[in-house]
């Protein structure tokens, strides 16, 4: 990708993906967004927030964007809110983490075989991205994908994280239906698995349950573990 390393500050190590400084320009209403939240919330992290997790490991899981006082927060993908509470415990659950999730990215939570990332890296006003904010964000979606040679299933929480994925993985996605519980083969070895987010909204209105969101990776750990 050209301007990699006007982009991190720092030359790329050949397997990773590059990831946007924390100053990161692309988007300016977000950058702009950053600029305030860091007069208001100057302990917050308040910048592009990394993945987390290995990139050798055969699970992605993909959000749409920080929280405010989430990730934006504690500089690490749903560490903060209730969705971390949801996603968390189920990753240990079913063996993809281990440890006490504490909301804190100093809790010691390990994830097992995956990664954590979100389609747009920056937290967007009302949690919303536009689609040109989407858009700009997704190389670096598509560089995580690309560095993961292990990789089996992505997990897309949200019908913003299905269509980007999908977009990154050269498929179109109105050939791919994203529904709760939904799964797209979208390469030989790699299955698309759909979730609504966990998000409190979500939850709060009953659109999404514990038992919903579960069945999902349920069936995500059939398909890593039978695939290999």
């Amino acid at each position: 990708m050209a301007g990699r390393q006007a982009i991190t500050g720092n030359p790329v190590p050949a397997g990773h993906p590059a990831v946007p400084g924390h100053d990161c320009g692309l988007c300016p209403r977000l950058a702009e967004f950053r600029r305030q939240n860091r007069l208001t919330f100057p302990t917050y992290h308040n910048g592009p927030v990394p993945a987390f997790g290995t990139l050798s490991g055969r699970l992605l899981i993909v959000g749409l964007a920080p929280g405010l006082h989430g990730a934006n927060q504690t500089g690490r993908p749903f560490t903060g809110d209730y969705a971390g509470d949801l996603l968390y415990d189920t990753l240990i659950r079913f063996g993809f983490a281990h440890g006490t999730y504490d909301k804190r990215p100093d809790d010691g939570v390990e994830l097992l075989d995956t990664r954590l990332t979100n389609a747009v890296r920056c937290v967007p006003p009302e949690n919303k991205p536009t689609p040109a904010e989407v858009a700009t964000c997704r190389d670096f979606l598509s560089q995580e994908i690309a560095s993961m040679p292990n990789l089996r299933a992505i997990v897309a929480l949200g019908t913003v994280s299905h269509a980007s994925t999908l977009t990154a993985l050269g498929r179109r996605p109105a050939h791919f239906a994203f529904g709760h519980g939904a799964h797209h083969d979208v390469r030989d070895t790699v299955r698309l698995f759909d979730s609504y987010h966990c998000s409190r909204y979500n939850t709060n209105t009953g659109r999404l349950t514990t038992d919903m969101f579960r069945s999902v990776f349920a069936a995500v750990r059939e398909h890593i573990d039978r695939n290999g």
